[in-house]
This record gives structure tokens, sequence and C-alpha cells, in this order.
């Protein structure tokens, strides 16, 4: 929208050349696009690759302990590990990347000869807003798509080799196990298996006709059934009398698993777009606190890349002016408006899981705030 905006709109202070100019793709826009995309790709590697190698100098010991083979390292895991961090810094690499190119034209005062030609800095914006078309277009398809088969893996792979058992730091989890059918934990330990002050209730017509409170109960795989320890049944009857009976120990089955109630939060990242739906709606039928998680995953696969538009502004707005401080002091603002943007994304996010705040809202704030900051940014830029 921003990019038609600019670039489609009638302007009667542009030069004949600057008019001529806006239909065709230029020698200059190829030029830029190439710098663009070009240092795109070289940043993107080089930070992929740090992170490699300070993620096998943290993994190192466990993975020779786990006696993981090789090519599943290389494949399943640093492989798939490549595409997730590099979708999670896309957009602050693009941002790092339009202040640099961008100001090293500016220092070499190559932004003062295309205005001193005729061609407007909305023109000379052109080149970028397509490059960025392009790299949101791949984000958008790698967010959808890509990544969250790649976090599976990944996960997978940790859960075998790295981290093994889950750990699950939510309490008080409840699930509708079956229809009118209600489980509750206080606390899931899936190391043992088990989890404390276990709670059943099967609910018939909107009337409560049985329940059961247990101390614990832990899960065999292996025959499928529970054993509830201290286990106090209530059966409540139709005349309005109760039944009490009360057992040390009661092995019986359920038709739910450990796994229902222990995953991890970063399985919402592992799924595609239809089992994220799927997921969402299964949450909502039991009252689950994770809600807000699984939408805000769901809402920043696609707001997260279109924040590449307003980072392209801000940047060329920003790095555009030749300065005494020159590409350092370029760098630096871009840097701590980075930190700002994601302080911001913070805030929202935190909001949204604890306070209620809108997650569609929370996760397209950020970029709605410093849209606005661009257009300052574009209003004062040399012209």
């Amino acid at each position: 929208m921003l990019n038609f905006i600019l670039f489609t709109r009638g302007c009667t202070r542009c030069s004949p050349i600057d008019r001529v100019s806006l239909k065709p793709v230029k020698k200059l826009d190829i030029y830029i696009i190439k710098k663009f995309l070009g240092t795109f790709v070289f940043m993107i590697l080089a930070f992929i690759v740090i992170a490699v190698v300070f993620d096998v100098s943290e993994n190192i010991d466990d993975l020779i302990k786990s006696g993981a083979p090789l090519i599943e390292i290389i494949v399943d895991y640093y492989l798939n590990f490549c595409f997730y961090f590099g979708n999670l810094l896309s957009s602050f690499i693009i941002f790092l990347t339009i202040i640099w190119i961008t100001s090293k034209l500016a220092q070499k005062s190559e932004i003062v000869a295309m205005l001193s030609g005729g061609i407007s800095f909305r023109r000379i914006m052109f080149p970028y807003f397509i490059s960025a078309s392009i790299l949101v277009t791949l984000t958008l398809f790698l967010s959808h798509f890509i990544v969250p088969r790649a976090n599976r893996a990944k996960l997978d792979f940790e859960l075998k080799y790295l981290k093994g058992s889950l750990t699950v730091a939510e309490q008080n989890l409840h699930r509708e196990i079956e229809p009118g059918t209600i489980a509750y934990f206080k606390k899931v330990f899936p190391g043992q298996s088990s989890g404390s002050q276990f709670s059943l209730e099967k609910w018939k017509k909107g009337k409560l006709i049985f329940k059961m409170f247990g101390t614990n109960a832990t899960y065999d795989e292996k025959t499928n059934r529970w054993q509830v320890t201290n286990a106090e049944l209530r059966y409540f009857e139709k005349d309005g009398s109760e039944r009490h009976v009360f057992k040390a120990r009661l092995d019986t089955t359920f038709n739910m698993k450990l796994d229902d109630f222990a995953q991890r939060s970063e399985v919402v990242s592992a799924m595609s777009d239809k089992e994220l739906d799927v997921y969402l709606a299964e949450e909502k039928l039991v009252g689950s606190g994770k809600i807000a998680h699984i939408e805000l995953e769901k809402y920043n696969r696609t707001a997260g890349p279109f924040s590449i538009f307003v980072l392209t502004l801000i940047g060329v707005s920003l790095s555009s002016r030749k300065t005494r401080g020159g590409t350092g002091l370029h760098i630096f603002l871009a840097v701590v408006i980075g930190f700002i943007f994601i302080f911001i994304s913070r805030m929202t996010t935190v909001s949204a899981m604890t306070v209620g705040f809108p997650t569609a809202l929370a996760v397209w704030v950020p970029s709605i705030i410093f849209s606005f900051v661009g257009l300052y940014l574009y209003t004062r830029a040399q012209k």
C-alpha cells in the first residue's frame, strides 16, 4: 500500500526527468536492488554462521554424549536451525542492510547526485520498495510454510538428543478429554509421567454426576493406564444423594495421555496454519490459558513480514543524509530504533498474554506506531 501511494500518486513538483523515470525500471533501480539484495544475503548468512558457531560451542558436549549421528545433526538440526534463526532476525537484518547501503551511498554523495540530477527522493525510494516487496513475499512464504516444518524437525531433534523430557511451567491445567468429561492437574511433571492434585469431573445435561480427586496420577505408556493415589470418588445420584468411595491406589484407564497436558510452548511454532487453527479451536473449547499465545503466533506470521515495509521507509529516510558521524552513526541509530521496536513488540505481547489486550492488535501496534515515525522522517529527509 505504501509503495503504491509513494510512487503512483501524481507530483506537480517532480521534474520531467523524474516523471519519465517513474515508469520503467532503470539502471539506477537495478543498481540499488542488487546492492540491497546482495548485502542482505551476505549479512543474513554472516549472522547465521555466527549463531551456528555459538550454538555448536554451547551444545557440543550434549551432542557428543547423546550419540546423535552426524547426518542428523547437520540435516535435522542445524539446517532447520538456519531457517528458524534467519526468519527470526530477518526484519532486523533487512533494516541494518538498508541503513548500511543507503548510508554508504550518502557518504559518497551519490544521493546528492541523484537529487541534483532531477530525481526526487520519492523516486529514489522506488527500488528499495521493490526489494522490500520481494523480501516480504519470501518471508511470508517462509513464515507460513517452510519455518513451521523446520521448527518441527528441530524440536523433535532437541527432544530426542538435547533437552530430554518436557518441562511445563504452566499450572492449573484443564482439558476436556471427551464431551462432558473434564480432567485437571495442578502441576504436570513429564519426566516422572505424572501430575499432582488430579481431579476428574463428568457432567450430563448440565449436572455433575461424578467427581474424582487424587493427590497425584501417574501414566504408564506401556499399558496405557493411569494410577491414581489416594483416590476419592464421589457419585451424585438422581435423588440428590451422594456416594463416597476411597481407594489408596486406583488403576484405571482414561481417554487421555500425558502429552495432552505436557506440551512445550514452542510447539505452536512447529504447527502449520491449518493445525494452528484446529489447536486454537480445541484450546478455546476447554478454556485454556494458551489461547493468547497461539493467536500471537498465528497473527505474527503475517504481521512480522509486513513490518519490513515500515522499516524500509524509516531506514532510507534516516540514512539518506550525509552526516559528520558517517555510517557508524547511522548504524548506531538503527540499533537503537531496532531495540525500541523489539521493546514495544514485547510490551504488547505481554499485555496480550496477561491483561487481555487484543492479540490481533498487539502484533500490529509496533508497525502502526513506527509507520508514523517513518512518515515523519520521510518529511524531514533531504529532497
